[in-house]
Protein backbone atom coordinates (compact mmCIF):
# COMPACT_ATOMS: atom_id res chain seq x y z
CA UNK A 1 0.00 0.00 0.00
CA UNK A 2 1.31 3.05 -1.17
CA UNK A 3 0.77 6.04 2.12
CA UNK A 4 -0.95 9.28 0.63
CA UNK A 5 -0.73 11.83 2.45
CA UNK A 6 0.78 13.31 5.85
CA UNK A 7 1.57 11.50 9.11
CA UNK A 8 1.66 13.38 12.39
CA UNK A 9 1.57 11.01 15.56
CA UNK A 10 0.67 13.01 18.68
CA UNK A 11 1.82 11.64 22.14
CA UNK A 12 1.32 13.96 25.79
CA UNK A 13 0.76 13.69 29.15
CA UNK A 14 -2.70 13.96 30.13
CA UNK A 15 -4.21 17.37 30.18
CA UNK A 16 -1.29 18.45 27.88
CA UNK A 17 -4.01 19.66 25.22
CA UNK A 18 -2.78 16.41 23.04
CA UNK A 19 -6.21 16.04 21.68
CA UNK A 20 -7.18 18.93 20.99
CA UNK A 21 -4.32 20.06 19.01
CA UNK A 22 -4.05 16.63 17.11
CA UNK A 23 -7.82 17.89 15.57
CA UNK A 24 -6.66 21.26 15.23
CA UNK A 25 -3.91 19.85 13.17
CA UNK A 26 -6.16 17.54 11.29
CA UNK A 27 -8.34 20.33 10.35
CA UNK A 28 -5.41 22.66 8.97
CA UNK A 29 -3.79 19.91 6.98
CA UNK A 30 -6.61 18.74 6.26
CA UNK A 31 -5.56 14.79 7.59
CA UNK A 32 -8.10 12.27 8.93
CA UNK A 33 -8.15 11.99 12.67
CA UNK A 34 -7.84 8.91 14.31
CA UNK A 35 -7.48 8.54 18.14
CA UNK A 36 -6.06 5.37 20.61
CA UNK A 37 -9.55 6.09 22.29
CA UNK A 38 -11.47 5.92 19.36
CA UNK A 39 -10.01 2.81 18.16
CA UNK A 40 -10.84 1.40 22.04
CA UNK A 41 -13.97 2.17 22.00
CA UNK A 42 -14.18 0.21 18.32
CA UNK A 43 -12.70 -2.58 19.98
CA UNK A 44 -15.51 -2.50 22.71
CA UNK A 45 -17.99 -2.30 20.07
CA UNK A 46 -16.72 -5.07 18.17
CA UNK A 47 -16.39 -7.25 21.71
CA UNK A 48 -19.48 -6.26 22.70
CA UNK A 49 -18.52 -5.03 25.70
CA UNK A 50 -19.31 -1.71 27.49
CA UNK A 51 -16.06 0.64 27.31
CA UNK A 52 -15.86 0.65 31.04
CA UNK A 53 -15.40 -2.79 31.49
CA UNK A 54 -12.92 -3.07 28.92
CA UNK A 55 -11.08 -0.08 30.58
CA UNK A 56 -10.58 -2.38 33.81
CA UNK A 57 -9.27 -5.56 31.99
CA UNK A 58 -6.11 -3.29 30.32
CA UNK A 59 -3.65 -4.29 32.00
CA UNK A 60 -4.02 -7.95 32.04
CA UNK A 61 -5.90 -8.22 28.29
CA UNK A 62 -2.95 -7.57 25.50
CA UNK A 63 -5.24 -8.32 23.25
CA UNK A 64 -6.64 -4.85 23.05
CA UNK A 65 -3.70 -2.93 22.57
CA UNK A 66 -2.19 -5.66 19.82
CA UNK A 67 -5.79 -4.21 17.74
CA UNK A 68 -5.16 -0.87 18.98
CA UNK A 69 -1.40 -1.27 17.64
CA UNK A 70 -2.70 -3.00 14.61
CA UNK A 71 -4.92 -0.31 13.74
CA UNK A 72 -2.78 2.54 14.31
CA UNK A 73 -0.49 1.07 11.89
CA UNK A 74 -3.09 0.25 9.44
CA UNK A 75 -4.40 4.33 9.48
CA UNK A 76 -0.25 5.11 9.47
CA UNK A 77 0.23 3.15 6.29
CA UNK A 78 -2.86 4.39 4.30
CA UNK A 79 -0.74 8.38 4.75
CA UNK A 80 -2.81 11.33 5.64
CA UNK A 81 -3.94 10.94 9.00
CA UNK A 82 -3.19 12.76 12.35
CA UNK A 83 -2.75 10.04 15.35
CA UNK A 84 -3.57 10.74 18.65
CA UNK A 85 -2.41 8.10 21.43
CA UNK A 86 0.13 7.85 24.37
CA UNK A 87 2.17 5.62 22.24
CA UNK A 88 1.39 6.98 18.89
CA UNK A 89 4.52 8.01 17.67
CA UNK A 90 6.16 4.54 18.76
CA UNK A 91 3.36 2.50 17.23
CA UNK A 92 3.65 4.52 14.24
CA UNK A 93 7.41 4.76 13.76
CA UNK A 94 9.31 5.12 10.34
CA UNK A 95 5.48 6.06 8.96
CA UNK A 96 5.42 9.30 11.05
CA UNK A 97 6.72 11.84 9.44
CA UNK A 98 6.18 13.80 12.44
CA UNK A 99 6.41 12.75 15.72
CA UNK A 100 4.77 15.67 18.32
CA UNK A 101 4.68 15.02 22.12
CA UNK A 102 2.82 17.70 24.45
CA UNK A 103 3.44 18.31 28.00
CA UNK A 104 2.41 20.80 30.83
CA UNK A 105 3.44 21.20 34.62
CA UNK A 106 1.65 19.01 36.47
CA UNK A 107 -0.57 21.44 38.17
CA UNK A 108 -1.64 22.97 34.84
CA UNK A 109 -2.64 19.44 33.74
CA UNK A 110 -4.81 18.74 36.45
CA UNK A 111 -6.28 21.89 36.69
CA UNK A 112 -7.62 21.41 32.75
CA UNK A 113 -8.65 18.01 33.30
CA UNK A 114 -10.42 19.24 36.49
CA UNK A 115 -11.75 21.84 34.55
CA UNK A 116 -13.49 19.58 31.82
CA UNK A 117 -14.76 16.85 33.39
CA UNK A 118 -16.17 18.93 36.33
CA UNK A 119 -14.75 17.39 38.49
CA UNK A 120 -12.94 18.42 41.78
CA UNK A 121 -9.35 18.90 41.38
CA UNK A 122 -8.02 16.23 44.56
CA UNK A 123 -10.02 13.72 42.90
CA UNK A 124 -8.68 14.38 39.20
CA UNK A 125 -5.01 14.37 41.12
CA UNK A 126 -6.03 10.73 42.33
CA UNK A 127 -7.23 9.21 39.46
CA UNK A 128 -5.19 11.06 36.61
CA UNK A 129 -1.58 9.96 38.55
CA UNK A 130 -2.84 6.98 39.26
CA UNK A 131 -4.05 6.06 35.44
CA UNK A 132 -0.65 7.18 34.50
CA UNK A 133 1.72 5.05 36.70
CA UNK A 134 -0.61 1.98 35.77
CA UNK A 135 -0.38 2.97 32.16
CA UNK A 136 3.49 3.59 32.24
CA UNK A 137 4.10 0.24 33.93
CA UNK A 138 1.73 -2.04 31.00
CA UNK A 139 3.80 0.13 28.56
CA UNK A 140 7.26 -1.02 30.17
CA UNK A 141 5.48 -4.66 30.61
CA UNK A 142 4.50 -5.18 27.35
CA UNK A 143 6.22 -3.11 24.94
CA UNK A 144 9.65 -2.53 27.14
CA UNK A 145 8.68 1.36 26.62
CA UNK A 146 9.75 3.84 28.62
CA UNK A 147 6.76 6.67 28.44
CA UNK A 148 9.54 8.83 30.12
CA UNK A 149 11.63 8.21 27.15
CA UNK A 150 10.90 11.87 24.58
CA UNK A 151 14.20 10.97 22.27
CA UNK A 152 12.08 9.86 19.19
CA UNK A 153 10.39 12.82 19.06
CA UNK A 154 10.72 15.83 16.83
CA UNK A 155 8.71 18.31 18.65
CA UNK A 156 8.60 18.45 22.28
CA UNK A 157 6.86 21.13 23.38
CA UNK A 158 4.94 22.67 27.07
CA UNK A 159 1.74 23.95 26.59
CA UNK A 160 1.58 25.24 30.10
CA UNK A 161 3.07 28.42 29.27
CA UNK A 162 1.07 29.84 26.28
CA UNK A 163 -2.76 30.08 25.78
CA UNK A 164 -4.11 27.40 23.44
CA UNK A 165 -3.84 29.22 20.01
CA UNK A 166 -0.53 30.07 20.43
CA UNK A 167 0.62 26.87 20.98
CA UNK A 168 -1.66 25.95 18.04
CA UNK A 169 0.52 28.55 16.08
CA UNK A 170 4.03 27.06 16.90
CA UNK A 171 2.87 23.47 16.17
CA UNK A 172 1.72 24.34 12.78
CA UNK A 173 4.35 26.27 11.84
CA UNK A 174 6.88 23.16 12.90
CA UNK A 175 4.60 20.91 11.30
CA UNK A 176 4.72 23.05 7.66
CA UNK A 177 8.75 23.16 8.30
CA UNK A 178 9.22 19.08 8.94
CA UNK A 179 6.58 18.52 5.72
CA UNK A 180 8.07 20.94 3.16
CA UNK A 181 11.59 19.68 4.51
CA UNK A 182 10.27 16.11 3.34
CA UNK A 183 9.67 17.35 0.24
CA UNK A 184 12.64 18.72 -0.29
CA UNK A 185 14.78 15.35 0.74
CA UNK A 186 12.25 13.28 -1.37
CA UNK A 187 13.17 15.63 -4.31
CA UNK A 188 16.68 15.24 -3.96
CA UNK A 189 16.49 11.88 -3.64
CA UNK A 190 14.83 11.46 -6.96
CA UNK A 191 16.75 13.64 -8.51
CA UNK A 192 19.79 11.87 -7.16
CA UNK A 193 18.94 8.44 -8.43
CA UNK A 194 17.97 10.11 -11.91
CA UNK A 195 21.28 11.24 -11.82
CA UNK A 196 22.82 7.75 -11.11
CA UNK A 197 20.41 6.12 -13.85
CA UNK A 198 22.42 8.40 -16.41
Amino acid sequence: MVKLGAVIAVSGLHGSGRSTHARMLAKAFNLRYVSAGQLFREFASEKGVAVHELGESLETNRAIDEFIDRRTREEASRGGVVLDGDLSAWIAGSMADVRIFLTAPEEERLRRLSRRDRRPLSAMREETLRREAIDRERFRKFYGISFEDISIYDVILNTGRLPKESVFKVLKALVEEYLEAAKRRSREDRSESKQEEV
